[in-house]
């Protein structure tokens, strides 16, 4: 079965007299108000992505993003290292104090501590026991068993036949009579004011209660209706306006986009694809591609140059070597146990002989 809506009642005289021109006044308010805010919305975007995003692009993410990986990134990965070259040197440091702190100081005092004071408390211990079941002994005999005796034989029969047994015929046979003509007086007085408080009521009910549901049903319901139907039709009426705004504020965008279109866009599109695109390829073609080669060419003259540098100082240095010391030099050779700045071993790897030249020569 389709789901039908439910059938509404017929609508009074009231909501048709003030449906339309409530509907006219609300349009002709609400259209001028929709359009301004449709246009705001629109210039606030187009703001936002040609001049606030690109401005922020180049004034904010391009510098940051430059400075991070330039600045940031290699600050960060010298200071790991340094960091990681520290926690290796204090973590040998605290293995040697850990190791000099057990064996100079926790070794002999757990010798101390089972030989010496574990036997010493024990005999103080069993000391200490003796005596304090001497103590609790003397203690009963003096402070316990005379009051447990004076209050077994004496007080406590006293307080019973002196207090609690006069006590007990005085509650049953005085207060309780006269507690129960007391409650029964109370009563009498109750049930009086209960009725004087119903005949009051009463009377407030016929002078106030019923003036107020006369006048609430009469008066103020119908007004109250009426005042609703005026508030509903209005709320209604600024819906069906704001509707019909955003269609003709939606028809107008169109048009301005269109007009926009053919007076701006179709122009600047054929001076991109005609003049500027041809432009791009001549100045990429014709001068940072050449411009890049230029680049790399010198940048590899720069690394042949620093290379043979290098070679020469290498040369230099071992012709020196042989004039001084009169045999080829025998340099150390590398290992992968132990680097320059680095206490890592690899896994696997054999650790150097820390042996001079000199001693090697000899």
């Amino acid at each position: 079965m389709e789901n039908r809506p439910a059938p509404q009642g017929p609508e009074g005289c009231l909501t048709v007299a003030i449906r339309i021109p409530v509907r006219i006044v609300v349009l002709v308010l609400v259209v001028p108000v929709r359009l301004i805010r449709d246009l705001l919305a629109t210039g606030a975007e187009a703001l936002r992505r040609v001049v606030l995003a690109p401005l922020w692009r180049a004034l904010a993410v391009i510098p940051f993003g430059w400075l991070y990986a330039s600045v940031l990134t290699p600050l960060g990965h010298a200071t790991a290292w340094l960091g990681r070259v520290v926690g290796a040197g204090v973590g040998w440091l605290g293995r040697g104090v850990v190791w000099g702190a057990v064996t100079f100081v926790g070794v002999p005092a757990a010798w101390v501590y089972r030989a010496v004071l574990a036997p010493l408390g024990r005999g103080v211990s069993l000391l200490a026991e003796g005596i304090g079941l001497g103590l609790r002994w003397v203690s009963w005999a003096v402070f316990v068993w005379p009051p447990v005796t004076l209050w077994r034989w004496v007080l406590a029969p006293l307080l019973r036949y002196g207090l609690v047994v006069p006590g007990a015929w005085l509650y049953r046979c005085v207060l309780t009579p006269a507690g129960h003509a007391i409650a029964l007086i109370v009563a009498l007085a109750g049930a009086g004011l209960a009725a004087v408080g119903r005949g009051v009521a009463a009377l407030i009910v016929l002078l106030f209660v019923v003036p107020a549901v006369w006048a609430y049903r009469t008066l103020l319901t119908p007004l109250g209706r009426a005042v609703g139907v005026v508030l509903r039709e209005i709320g209604d009426a600024i819906g069906h306006a704001w509707r019909i705004a955003g269609f003709v504020s939606r028809a107008v965008g169109r048009a301005l986009k269109r007009l926009a279109w053919n007076l701006l866009g179709r122009p600047g599109r054929w001076v991109y694809a005609v003049l500027l695109t041809p432009v791009g390829h001549w100045v990429r073609e014709a001068v940072l591609r050449p411009a890049r080669k230029a680049a790399l060419a010198a940048g590899r003259s720069a690394r042949e140059a620093l290379a043979s540098a290098r070679e020469t100082v290498r040369t230099a240095r071992r012709d020196a070597w042989r004039a001084l010391v009169g045999g080829p030099p025998r340099e150390p050779a590398g290992h992968r146990a132990r680097t320059l700045g680095s206490t890592t071993t690899a896994s696997g790897a054999v650790p150097a002989p820390e042996i001079s030249l000199s001693k090697a020569e000899g």
